[in-house]
């Protein structure tokens, strides 16, 4: 028989903690945030349609942002145990520098339209974590802002090869003269892919009004005060701000872009330069005899060529062909620290986020951005803790299997050497 008795109210009272309430309304919610999908709700929520779908679509069917994804989801750790993990070391080093975690900021266009306080709550995230900070040619806060905003921590230029080639050469001078230290060269924009999200919004730069996007805004009040009681938004390092972004990329890019402009942005850059866009192994290995100090496996985020390859799967085939002579980053697809994890398990030096950390911008601005950053660290820590690695350098391909989902008919077109 249980024997039972009548509750005493001083054990009662011992059950009960009552949480001290948080009257500031974006710090709670930032604190009920425990992964990037959390952010990612706030910040649908928080945004208006147009500026969220921006951030969140990629070209015509999406999938190649999905197969990114998923690519994270199909795979399988295998940690060791009995071991010490007490405390573990995240940093690294790359480029030629240091970054206390293996992850930095990827360079994100338009970005003061998610939120007003743009690349500034970016880069002045970036410089209290102690990671790099990437700016890029559509950005909305200048090279010089950018700077200030960061001004002993790691800044990065992303750079697009204009038509008016004048244009990219003087963005070449001003980041080096403002000490930006890596430029990333960008090949995967001959022109624009076909964000067809961005299409059906009638999303331009600046935004137009309309009876759609003023009935989307009523409920988000804060984003318009915001938007309007703050310079106006354009972008910082271009004069041409009119049309969608569509029209904006194709007038802006040239499809003539070539090797040779690699060779001479190579001769004006001062500091390292990274390729950003490979996606074959042919391409990896003709870069790198070229000389960079980089490469960056990306497929713009599943933003320009639908169903590119996946950079995760790319990664362990990469490594094998010029790992030993080129530093290896990864971005398109990260939401979890495990995946980044993952990354470095299997060669990468390096990753990038674009969308997590544009999620915490619009969920809560420079708040919103250490939020990104701690949960990823967070994730980094607990998952290199349950896999028994004291620091990046024991993360090993033996740590991670990929799992096939995906399994091509015919064999991928042979390696050019």
């Amino acid at each position: 028989m249980v024997q039972r008795q009548i509750p005493r109210p001083a054990e009662v009272l011992e059950l009960m903690r009552l949480k001290r309430p948080e009257f500031n309304a974006r710090k709670r919610r930032l604190d009920a945030a425990l992964t990037i999908e959390d952010l990612r709700a706030i910040a649908k929520r928080r945004t208006p349609r147009a500026a969220f779908d921006y951030t969140d679509g990629a070209a015509e069917a999406e999938i190649s942002l999905a197969r990114a994804r998923q690519a994270f989801h199909d795979l399988e750790f295998h940690p060791s145990v009995l071991r010490d993990v007490a405390a573990v070391d995240t940093s690294t080093t790359i480029f030629g520098g240091p970054s206390a975690l293996p992850f930095g900021i990827a360079p994100t266009g338009f970005t003061r339209l998610m939120q007003t306080e743009g690349e500034t709550a970016g880069a002045g995230a970036a410089a209290a974590a102690g990671i790099p900070f990437c700016l890029s040619t559509l950005g909305t806060t200048s090279i010089e802002d950018v700077r200030a905003a960061n001004p002993s921590g790691r800044n990065w230029f992303q750079l697009y090869v204009m038509n008016k080639r004048e244009i990219s050469y003087a963005l070449v001078e001003r980041a080096a003269a403002a000490g930006f230290d890596t430029l990333m060269f960008t090949v995967d924009t001959p022109v624009a892919g076909a964000r067809l999200r961005d299409k059906r919004n009638g999303f331009s730069i600046p935004p137009q009004l309309s009876l759609r996007t003023i009935a989307n805004a009523i409920p988000r009040p804060w984003w318009w005060y915001d938007f309007l009681t703050t310079p106006k938004l354009e972008f910082a390092s271009l004069s041409a701000t009119g049309g969608t972004v569509g029209e904006l990329l194709d007038a802006a890019m040239d499809p003539t872009i070539s090797y040779e402009d690699l060779r001479v942005i190579r001769e004006m850059w001062p500091g390292k330069l990274a390729v950003k866009g490979v996606q074959t192994v042919e391409d990896a290995r003709k870069l790198t005899d070229a000389g960079v100090d980089g490469l960056v496996l990306s497929n713009h985020g599943g933003r320009q060529l639908d169903r590119a390859p996946i950079p995760f799967h790319l990664l362990p085939e990469v490594v094998r062909e010029v790992g030993d002579d080129v530093e290896i980053t990864v971005d398109t697809g990260i939401m979890n620290g495990a995946d980044i994890v993952a990354c470095i398990a299997l060669g990468a030096r390096f990753t990038l986020i674009g969308r997590a950390y544009l999620y915490g911008l619009m969920a809560g601005g420079r708040p919103g951005v250490d939020r990104t950053i701690g949960i990823l660290a967070e994730q980094v820590v607990r998952t290199m803790k349950l896999l028994g690695a004291h620091h990046l350098g024991e993360l090993t391909p033996r740590h991670v299997t990929q799992l096939t989902r995906l399994t091509p008919l015919t064999a991928r077109p042979a390696t050019a050497r």
